[in-house]
């Protein structure tokens, strides 16, 4: 078995939220990270305060997702562990949402990782503990209004997540998805923000009457509790797992 300490890992999105997290656990558990975001002095700062290989790339862009791997390849000397989780939210109505958007979101969130995927698929056969973990969302299981082209992205991501499962399985890798409910990230901050204006609302009630109220548990998830999870999911303890969709979702979808 290869030790976490030769393990490598890129980690999408992973500047801040849950991305951040996971890639701060990772490194913990003794793994060599690489966090890809948009090349922003923020996100560069992020991954040089933490000790992280940082790769700038947009990830509407095909070639930027090449260029990703082969420069992760190239600055940690291979790839165990890729992560897709870099993703955004826009809030429309499908008759007015703006389709630059609608493409831009489904490049990100469902073809780019389909891509690094592809991409990285012989280096993770090599690797003998090879892992993707794409985050999903519970609305990968679940509709919301106002969400058409996350909702969409999440779904496919699943879709995605099944089938590479199955083709990896001869290859020596696993390929999971983790589903998780509202996380209290600086988008979803900001969404409490706004949404308390608007429904004339304190940010308090806004968490507990519209965000949590199909939920059993009344509290939103930490990014920690995300990179628990995938931590599991990448440590050797998890061979056997392949194909799931792990929900942390706080009871949302036990109804």
């Amino acid at each position: 078995m290869t030790s976490n300490e030769s393990r490598t890992a890129l980690v999408t999105g992973g500047t801040s939220g849950i991305g951040l997290a996971i890639a701060q656990r990772l490194q913990a558990d003794g793994l060599k990270v690489a966090v890809l975001d948009l090349d922003r002095p923020q996100a560069r700062g992020v991954a040089r305060e933490q000790g992280f290989t940082f790769i700038a790339a947009d990830l509407s862009r095909r070639e930027d997702c090449r260029r990703a791997v082969d420069e992760t390849v190239a600055a940690l000397g291979g790839l165990d562990v890729l992560v897709n989780n870099a993703g955004f939210q826009h809030i429309d109505p499908i008759a007015d949402f703006p389709e630059d958007i609608w493409d831009t979101m489904l490049h990100v969130m469902l073809t780019a990782p389909f891509l690094l995927t592809k991409y990285a698929w012989p280096h993770l056969t090599r690797s003998g503990q090879g892992r993707v973990v794409n985050i999903a969302s519970i609305h990968g299981q679940v509709a919301s209004p106002y969400k058409s082209a996350y909702i969409s992205a999440k779904h496919g991501l699943i879709g995605l997540t099944r089938t590479a499962a199955l083709e990896a399985g001869e290859q020596g890798f696993t390929v999971n998805a983790i589903c998780p409910g509202y996380v209290r990230t600086p988008l979803v901050e900001g969404q409490i923000a706004d949404q308390a204006r608007t429904r004339g609302l304190s940010e308090q009630e806004v968490e507990q009457k519209v965000m949590l109220e199909p939920a059993a548990i009344k509290k939103l998830l930490d990014p920690q509790d995300i990179a628990a999870l995938a931590s599991y999911v990448i440590s050797p303890a998890a061979w056997g797992m392949t194909g799931a969709v792990l929900d942390i979702d706080l009871g949302w979808t036990a109804r």
